[in-house]
């Protein structure tokens, strides 16, 4: 779980499963592109053959798939490739599907469906309940079937935390003082949940406060959000977990009930029986902060034991070290990096119908930050090196920080809470949902619609 996308998302080595069960005859498209992981090597010559006298790019997203899983006939697929598209892009995968991320005007030939059902289905079957062909219609999807990668594990084979063991915080000797922790307060319920033991899980199914919620933890963006998951119409709340499956390097999750994947990012069914549903999960407030600072300011707090029910590396430090140490990304996905660089951190906040980061650097210049959203006054109280900043509403009010206070225009000394901040005489300014991210996923997912403060 460290390695960085060219040891791993362009060189998999894992073993398919022949199927024995699919035609293609009636398909010659097909047909061909099978023959990359599936001919021999009379079929696959023949095979390549055919499709450079096709001469149609329509088929390079099925390509693609042959390739990462080919290896040994990476060459003569990457040269077919080239012959199709004029591109000398070279034999490696990752940079084929960042060409193909900007093209998206080449429309897949229908083979790509069976194509990629049979390879996704030869490493799990399980992957089954997601890949219904019914569902992977191009006009009944939320995003790009061509894109939608493979992880490298099976199905929940990063297994969610399901009300998960809890432990008072003196009793956590486990945690150093700097780690780092995903904070969660809901009607006085107050959680702790290490980065240290959410990076080998990604995900919580938790009732808090009274509140069905969920922590979608995407390691490779950099995001923990934490979702309601009672939505109105629905009688049960939703439970979820990983799929095994990316797209453009953020992880798809899906929900037990009717295994729809669901976009991690914003909280909306992607693929699935929910596409056209409409749903999108509400948002809670999370901090990260570092333990230290969490348990001195929330003397009640649980947090996450150990003996989750699973054998890990739970130790400091460990969980996609290399990864998070890396500059570069593990699958591939476009990124404007010509303002921040793409896993430079930010805080983003989608409410109110808008959508809006902050740099977290911006916070090493300045602890409060007062600003807006859709004409909406917020502040916000960061602190770059604990990577931990809250949103909250602020009226007609702003706010500075002095002597380790928040004070407002006249001088008058406000309470942080994790619901709200709460003035003199009572009054109350509410918290708002906002998380932290690496920049490539914002503005891969949001950055034409959205905006990022400036100071």
């Amino acid at each position: 779980m460290s390695l960085t996308r060219r040891r791993f998302a362009g060189s998999v080595g894992v073993g398919l499963i022949l199927p024995g069960a699919l035609s293609a005859q009636q398909d010659p498209v097909l047909e061909a592109v099978r023959s990359t992981l599936f001919g021999s090597a009379t079929e696959f010559e023949k095979g390549m053959a055919f499709l450079r006298k096709r001469g149609n790019p329509d088929v390079v997203p099925a390509l693609l798939t042959g390739m990462r899983f080919a290896r040994r006939r990476g060459d003569e697929i990457a040269q077919v490739m080239r012959d199709l598209t004029g591109q000398t892009i070279g034999t490696d995968w990752f940079d084929w599907m960042l060409w193909q991320e900007r093209n998206p005007q080449i429309i897949p030939h229908p083979s790509l469906i069976p194509f990629k059902r049979e390879v996704l289905l030869g490493i799990d079957a399980n992957f089954d309940v997601f890949l219904k062909p019914e569902y992977l219609q191009r006009d009944r999807m939320k995003i790009r079937l061509e894109e939608i990668a493979w992880g490298g594990v099976r199905k929940d084979g990063i297994p969610s935390l399901d009300n998960p063991a809890l432990i008072p915080a003196a009793r956590a000797d486990y945690l150093k003082d700097d780690d780092l922790v995903f904070g969660v307060s809901i009607n006085g319920d107050e959680r702790a949940y290490p980065l240290r033991i959410m990076g080998w899980h990604e995900m919580f199914n938790e009732v808090i406060g009274g509140v069905p919620v969920a922590l979608a933890y995407c390691t490779l963006c950099g995001s923990g959000i934490l979702f309601e998951t009672q939505v109105p119409g629905r009688q049960k709340p939703f439970v979820f977990g990983s799929s095994g499956f990316l797209y453009r390097s953020n992880k798809l999750m899906f929900d037990r009930q009717t295994h729809s994947l669901w976009n991690q990012y914003t909280g909306k069914p992607v693929v699935g029986p929910l596409v056209s549903s409409g749903i999108e999960l509400k948002q809670r407030p999370v901090v990260i902060t570092t333990w230290q600072s969490w348990k001195a300011s929330h003397s009640k707090t649980q947090v996450l034991s150990r003996n989750t029910g699973h054998r890990r590396n739970y130790g400091s430090g460990v969980v996609y070290q290399e990864y998070f140490a890396s500059p570069e990304l593990m699958f591939p996905a476009l990124v404007d990096q010509s303002r921040h660089q793409q896993k430079d951190y930010v805080f983003a906040i989608r409410q109110f119908g808008a959508a809006r980061a902050w740099p977290l650097d911006a916070f090493k210049r300045a602890r409060v930050i007062n600003d807006a959203i859709a004409n909406r006054p917020l502040v916000l109280i960061g602190n770059a090196d604990k990577r931990a900043v809250r949103a909250y509403e602020r009226g007609a009010h702003k706010f500075t920080a002095a002597d380790g206070s928040l004070i407002d225009e006249a001088g008058q000394k406000w309470t942080l809470t994790e619901e709200a901040l709460i003035g003199p005489n009572g009054a109350e300014m509410p918290r708002v949902a906002g998380h932290i991210s690496y920049w490539f996923a914002w503005d891969n997912y949001l950055g034409d619609a959205a905006t990022v403060y400036r100071r």
